[in-house]
């Protein structure tokens, strides 16, 4: 028996167990840790399908006089990152979950190139909606290509996938795109739709483009898959990358896309803008519409980051208007309490309650999405019908602020213009290796490689399992004795609550 410290004999003593850390200590210490099977996401390469393929040489960052590259710089072919890092130990030390692990490979510079810097023809372009970053992402890209391996000749694609057959290449330099990070929007210009896979690939081709470089969210991703099918399947030596961006943050795999620390951050200043028009009110209400198709991850963190919300609702969760539980008896509840209230609505939740005409439900936009209607104005009117039904010699406002297309036209706050950087260098580095096909961005805080069809198939949707959505499902909520209806994502064994019972976090300011 190993010798015990004085605490330990006391504890063992007194027949108490020791403390959790001292456990695990031992857990580890006494067993042989075994670790679960690892799968290895491959990755394509130009030699896939390019037999003869050579690589261009060393890479020429040995040579630049700016880097000094030491044994550990150059990453390694074995080098991966692996998905999942939390994991449940057995008693018998083996890992009981997950059951397997995935490892994606580690993204930056190889000792070996595959494209000669006088060679390489690189183009970029910009597709879909706007973003805090697209602009930084853009300059890194030729700023990196420019200095780090040489390359001179690079081209922006003007207004997204349309622009390649459509529109003329501009050619870009360090010095045209020197402030680009300073600006919202995309210097490029973007669009939704346009996307010919033929005549893409065509003016690919015929350009002599043999890097490109697609920034965009799931749907251009989508589309970056059948551009890199059809590359491969004309046996062009031409490497496509994607960029995945997105202000909801609902790409799957990675940690986060750029652009979402510096929407939550400008969400926040319209919900103090909110909390303070309604606390300024007889009987006030802060209505805030936040960006959020698919996913309310701006609206979760913004409401957190806040602390000034009382009602959060997003996609993943199913609410109602009347009845008991539901959003008119709590809305009412607060302002008996309190005087006022502000909610926060993405733009993706309660779809179901707003009524459709039949040409509504059909109409899509350029890019095949479903046209959402204006939830925050709906729920607007609603909030004034009901409270002229029920209390029509009392004062009420409704403050409606909709901040959607400031928030995601601002430039990039300092956390995600480095962001942009380090993804930028990525995908550079994974082209010039000879890697195609993948996406470039963090899990679990370091860069990998990703297959493009991974990325494109997976959704980031917020876990309402999760403790950030426990921690908006407040104890003070819990103690009014609502119940959410089932949600989405519930199961036998999970009961969240109403979906816009926040964390009352306001009653400490």
């Amino acid at each position: 028996m190993a010798n015990l410290s004085q605490p330990e004999a006391t504890n063992l003593a007194a027949g108490r167990n020791p403390p959790p850390e001292q456990q695990l200590h031992d857990h580890l210490d006494d067993h042989a840790f075994s670790f679960s099977p690892i799968t290895l996401k491959k990755l394509p390469h130009l030699s896939d399908y390019l037999q003869d393929l050579q690589p261009a040489g060393s890479n020429p960052l040995d040579h630049n006089p700016f880097f000094h590259p030491s044994d550990g710089f150059y990453v390694n072919t074995s080098d991966v990152v692996l998905r999942q890092v939390a994991c449940r130990l057995s008693p018998s030390g083996t890992i009981a979950s997950p059951s397997h692990h995935l490892a994606y490979i580690r993204a930056g510079p190889r000792k070996q190139i595959f494209f000669d810097h006088c060679a390489t023809r690189a183009a970029i372009v910009t597709c879909g909606g706007l973003c805090p970053g697209m602009n930084t992402v853009i300059r890194e890209l030729v700023v990196g290509l420019w200095d780090l391996y040489g390359v001179r000749q690079i081209y922006g694609i003007k207004a997204g996938y349309r622009g390649f057959y459509s529109i003329q290449p501009i050619e870009l330099n360090p010095k045209m795109v020197h402030n680009w990070h300073r600006r919202g929007g995309t210097v490029l210009e973007t669009s939704r739709g346009g996307f010919d896979l033929t005549k893409i690939v065509d003016a690919i081709e015929n350009h002599g483009f043999n890097q490109v470089y697609i920034i965009g969210g799931d749907g251009t991703m989508r589309g970056a898959v059948k551009i890199f099918e059809e590359v491969r399947r004309r046996k062009l030596k031409v490497g496509v990358t994607g960029i995945p961006k997105t202000v909801d943050n609902d790409v799957g795999i990675i940690d986060r896309s750029f652009g979402f620390q510096t929407a939550v951050e400008m969400a926040e200043q319209a919900i103090h803008a909110a909390h303070v028009e309604a606390e300024s009110a007889v009987n006030g209400i802060g209505l805030v519409k936040l960006m959020g198709r698919s996913t309310g991850h701006i609206a979760l963190h913004a409401t957190l980051s806040s602390r000034d919300v009382d009602c959060c609702l997003i996609p993943e969760t199913e609410f109602y208007l009347e009845g008991k539980g539901g959003l008119l008896e709590f809305l009412e509840q607060r302002l008996k309490e309190r005087g006022h209230a502000v909610a926060v609505v993405a733009e993706g939740a309660g779809q179901d309650l707003i009524p459709r005409t039949t040409a509504q439900k059909e109409e899509r936009d350029e890019s095949g999405n479903m046209v959402f209607l204006d939830v925050g104005a709906w729920l607007k009117t609603e909030l004034k019908k009901w409270w002229d039904r029920e209390h029509p010699h009392e004062l009420f406002t409704v403050k409606y602020i909709d901040p959607t297309y400031m928030i995601r036209a601002v430039p990039a706050n300092a956390t995600d213009n480095l962001y942009c950087t380090l993804v930028a260098h990525s995908a550079i580095h994974g082209l010039m290796a000879g890697y195609t096909g993948f996406v470039t961005g963090p899990i679990n805080g370091n860069n990998a490689y990703i297959p493009l069809a991974d990325v494109a198939q997976a959704k980031n949707e917020v876990n309402i399992k999760d403790h950030k959505w426990e921690w908006v499902s407040s104890t003070e909520m819990r103690r009014s004795g609502i119940l959410e209806k089932p949600s989405k994502q519930s199961g036998d064994s999970f009961t969240s609550y109403q979906s816009f019972h926040t964390a009352v976090l306001n009653q400490m300011t």
